[in-house]
C-alpha cells in the first residue's frame, strides 16, 4: 500500500516554520509500516531548505520515505508532460483529516486490521461491525 504522510502536526507538533517535537510513536510506527512493506511517501508544504530540514530530522531517526512530495522518486514535474501534484496514493494520514489526527497507535491497529475509524467508533459505542465486501472496508 503506498500511504502519504504529512509532516508539521503529523509526525511532529506543528511549529512551523521550526521542527517541533516527535508525536509519540510516530516514526516507530512509520518505521515498522515500511517493514512490512509498505511506501511511505512524505507529503508536506515545505519546500527548500525547511524541507531539507523535515527530511534529515526523519533520516537522522531511521525514517527514510520511498518518495517526497512526488509519486516515486525519479518523478520529474518540470520534464513530465503526465505530471501532476495528486498524489496517487492509497491513504493519507494528515492532521488535517476530519475529526483530526487519530495517534498512532490507533493508526498502526486500523491499517493492521483493514478498519475504518468509523467502524472502531462504532464498535466503542456498542454498534455492530457491518461486513463490507472487498479487502478495504472504507
Amino acid at each position: 500500500m503506498t500511504i502519504a504522510v504529512d509532516f508539521d502536526g503529523t509526525i511532529v507538533t506543528n511549529k512551523y516554520p521550526r521542527i517541533g517535537n516527535e508525536l509519540p510513536f510516530a516514526t516507530d510506527t512509520l518505521k515498522t509500516l515500511a517493514r512490512e512493506g509498505h511506501r511511505l511517501i512524505l507529503w508536506t508544504c515545505r519546500e527548500g531548505e525547511l524541507l531539507d530540514e523535515a527530511v534529515e530530522w526523519c533520516n537522522r531517526r531511521g525514517l527514510q520515505f520511498y518518495a517526497i512530495n512526488r509519486d516515486y522518486p525519479e518523478e520529474d514535474s518540470e520534464n513530465n508532460e503526465h505530471y501532476t501534484r495528486k498524489l496517487k496514493a492509497d491513504l493519507f494520514i494528515d492532521d488535517r483529516n476530519i475529526g483530526g489526527l487519530p495517534d498512532w497507535g490507533t493508526i498502526y491497529h486500523l491499517l493492521h486490521s483493514h478498519r475504518s475509524l468509523e467502524e472502531l467508533i462504532l464498535e466503542g459505542a456498542g454498534h455492530q461491525r457491518k461486513k463490507k465486501k472487498g479487502w478495504w472496508p472504507f
